[in-house]
């Protein structure tokens, strides 16, 4: 509630803005409403979730994002982006109200002692004619050697069942980030211009069709294949992918721009694009935001998930600076870097990430210690 709070005032200030200082403040006040949504969405829905529905529900999260890039998309087609900026404020005006609908994380409320609002909660999520014995004496148990109401302190973080899951956290949330997506799909009509594509603005709507599609279909896959298997399939793909438009924009700058070959790695270029955005849509899109809300404990998920998020935003913030400069310096040595760290994420999964399908809250934090 508090976040929409911003999120309406900064489109506000971008749809009547005066001038650029308007536009800036305007993008700040976004930014601070969407760093709160982007960590409690995740986190609230996996400690409301049944256990076998989490990763789907989990992933629905960011399936709601990416139709919302594709309407921005499709609207910024046909309106300016003043009357954009307003359409941005419906959702806002809709979430308030939405809330007061909606009841609190039962493991909140259990973490805060409110005992009863937490089996009443529960009970509500769960419908009221279900058993909830089982899950609500499990959810007591795991807090049962938890102080309430105690902060954690940093010193606590070099426990390994706070460290680990810290650092895993961290390193999927970056390691998304670095492979380049949001370069790509901000400055995807730069891109198709470079690619020779005369339709960018279409091709950018049709991208972000892909995109949904392709995290549709992460969401009915999650919770079936597991989420070490797409997080693998995922990050390999982005790289062959990115490799392939590498290779294009290298070659296309030593072949004479009249031959049929130079025609044909604009349309390879394209596919690269595509096949990226789907491979990312498949795994590393929604993925990563699940373990995270699924793996840190509840007594550091406030302090863990915050550190986390901001390691996000901020290589997002870094991405998102440096693609416009590094695409005008070699388009094929920018994704060539970020097959690199494709190539990375594919391993850092292997080695460190656990798979969550299957288990509790309770039985993922459990493995930590």
């Amino acid at each position: 509630m508090i976040a929409a709070i911003p999120n309406i005032i900064g489109w506000l200030c971008i749809s009547f803005a005066r001038d650029s200082s308007f536009l800036y403040m305007g993008r700040l006040l976004e930014g601070f409403g969407v760093g709160i949504i982007s960590y409690t969405v995740p986190v609230y829905i996996a400690e409301i979730a049944p256990q076998n529905l989490r990763g789907g529900l989990g992933s629905v999260n960011q399936l709601s994002v990416t139709i919302g890039i594709m309407l921005s998309y499709l609207f910024g087609l046909f309106v300016n982006w003043r009357i954009l900026a307003v359409l941005g404020i419906l959702p806002c005006l809709i979430l308030i109200p939405g809330l007061f609908l909606i009841p609190e994380s039962p493991r909140w409320l259990a973490k805060m002692g409110m005992t009863e609002d937490f089996e009443a909660s529960l009970q509500v999520l769960r419908g009221f004619d279900a058993d909830i014995t089982v899950e609500v004496n499990e959810i007591k148990r795991s807090l049962a050697s938890t102080s309430r109401r105690t902060a954690i302190r940093f010193a606590d973080l070099k426990r390994r069942r706070y460290w680990l899951p810290l650092m895993i956290g961290i390193g999927l949330l970056v390691l998304q980030q670095l492979s380049g997506i949001n370069g790509v799909i901000f400055y995807s009509n730069k891109i198709f211009e470079s690619a020779g594509i005369s339709s960018s603005n279409l091709a950018t709507v049709g991208v972000g069709a892909i995109q949904v599609i392709a995290t549709a279909v992460s969401t009915w896959l999650v919770d079936k294949t597991g989420r070490r298997i797409l997080l693998i399939v995922s990050s390999a793909g982005m790289g062959l992918s990115l490799l392939l438009v590498a290779l294009s924009f290298f070659l296309k700058g030593i072949v004479s721009e009249d031959s049929t070959f130079y025609g044909i790695l604009g349309i390879l270029s394209v596919i690269g694009v595509v096949c990226m955005i789907i491979s990312f849509s498949l795994g590393m899109g929604p993925i990563p935001w699940l373990i995270m809300s699924e793996i840190l404990p509840i007594k550091i998920k406030g302090l863990a998930g915050s550190v986390a998020t901001l390691f996000n935003w901020s290589c997002s913030w870094l991405i998102t600076m440096t693609a416009p400069l590094l695409l005008d310096w070699s388009s094929g040595g920018t994704f060539t870097l970020y097959t690199v760290m494709c190539i990375l994420t594919v391993a850092f999964v292997a080695i460190w990430v656990p798979e969550t399908k299957g288990k509790t809250l309770e039985e993922i934090q459990y493995s930590f210690r």
